[in-house]
């Protein structure tokens, strides 16, 4: 066996190359390993910012304006017409702004609730007054406002149409026909039906009675003139507003009307509305 020479040097010891360190691929550099310049995307996300601000404030200056009109118009109502709360009020259209600018707003909802009825003996109160304003405007000195025409509905419930007449009213048999109870002495009663008409003058006219239950006494027949002889004036509600038809439903009366050059004013007056050929006035 070989053995080595005891004078003979070992070979020096060379460590073990290490691996170079790993570098990962890098989307940003070329197959060649030379960078790649990103893409910029600040300006896009400029642009796109600034083109929904150009949408978005004009667009919430516009309704803040609205809201305002709908505002000042809510209360102009609400002194005129006394009513416990203000009313619904809707500006139509966009934008409001040019609206505005113009002097004229084209189309405004109002509904308003609760509205009490004058002073005048027989009077109705509206349950529900709803009104549909076309080409509102302001006079020059902005003390009033007029709608080129209009539309409404008013509601009036049974309660209070037996208030008015002294009988006990319900829808009959027909949405033109009106059911009223007459008490008698000793518990008995008599039943009649009228049949509903719009008179002129904004006036809900009855005629074509009926006796549907029960003997007609005197004074029962007594009791249905005193109520039924005369038409019931609306008298609450804007005079240039024309009554156009009177129907019945499952809650009270619904009378509908229309009128042209309806005027707004803004402080309370006294409302009349006697003839077809009268001012059209909505006190607010």
């Amino acid at each position: 066996m070989h053995q080595p020479h005891p004078y003979e040097p070992y070979e020096p010891y060379e460590p073990y190359e290490p691996y170079e360190p790993y570098e990962p691929h890098s989307p940003h550099h070329t197959a060649h390993g030379l960078p790649v310049a990103r893409k910029n995307r600040r300006p896009a996300v400029i642009a796109v910012a600034l083109l929904l601000l150009l949408v978005l404030v004009p667009v919430a200056v516009d309704r803040f304006m609205a809201v305002q009109v709908e505002s000042r118009a809510a209360k102009a109502f609400q002194q005129g017409m006394r009513t416990p709360l203000p009313p619904e009020v809707h500006v139509h259209g966009f934008p409001v702004l040019t609206q505005i600018a113009a002097g004229r707003l084209r189309d405004v909802d109002i509904t308003a609730h609760d509205i009490p009825a004058d002073d005048t003996t027989g009077a109705l109160p509206v349950s529900e007054l709803s009104l549909h304003l076309t080409g509102l405007t302001k006079s020059d000195d902005a003390q009033q406002a007029q709608a080129r025409s209009a539309r409404a509905t008013a509601l009036l419930t049974y309660a209070d149409v037996s208030d008015t007449l002294g009988l006990s009213v319900s829808r009959g048999s027909r949405p033109d026909r009106l059911k009223a109870t007459v008490p008698l002495p000793f518990g008995t009663s008599v039943t009649t039906t009228a049949t509903l008409s719009a008179a002129s003058g904004n006036r809900i006219a009855f005629k074509n009675f009926e006796v549907t239950g029960g003997p007609l006494s005197t004074a029962a027949e007594t009791a249905l003139d005193k109520a039924f002889a005369q038409p019931v004036q609306l008298r609450n509600i804007p005079t240039g507003l024309h009554l156009r038809s009177i129907t019945t439903t499952e809650t009270g009366l619904t009378a509908r009307f229309s009128g042209t050059s309806v005027t707004f004013h803004p402080t309370g007056t006294t409302q009349s509305s006697t003839t077809e050929d009268d001012s059209s006035r909505l006190t607010t």
